[in-house]
């Protein structure tokens, strides 16, 4: 007589939990686990960092100036121009 094999059901993994404290099981270890994977982050010098944020200066400084002069009045800018003039020469005269 030969002897049938029962064949043992194995419970298929769920994509996700049903329950919510399997959910919030699921999603800490998910995001604790990406975490630990990630690399340090390289380490930044000061001279570094400082060269960086002043080309960011720069960059809006240009781009600043140029929509302040288009939005003022040819006068105002003529006294603006004046003022700056007036305090570089005040400036070589001292010197």
């Amino acid at each position: 007589m030969a002897i049938k094999k029962s064949k043992a059901k194995t419970a298929k993994p769920s994509k996700r939990p049903r329950d919510v404290n399997q959910l919030a099981h699921f999603l800490v270890q998910a995001t604790t686990e990406r975490d630990m994977e990630m690399p340090e982050p390289p380490a930044v010098t000061k001279s570094e960092m400082s060269r960086v944020m002043a080309e960011l200066g720069r960059r809006g400084g240009r781009i600043g100036g140029v929509k302040r002069a288009a939005k003022m009045s040819p006068e105002r800018r003529r006294e603006i121009a004046l003022k700056a003039a007036r305090s570089r020469w005040d400036k070589e005269r001292t010197s």
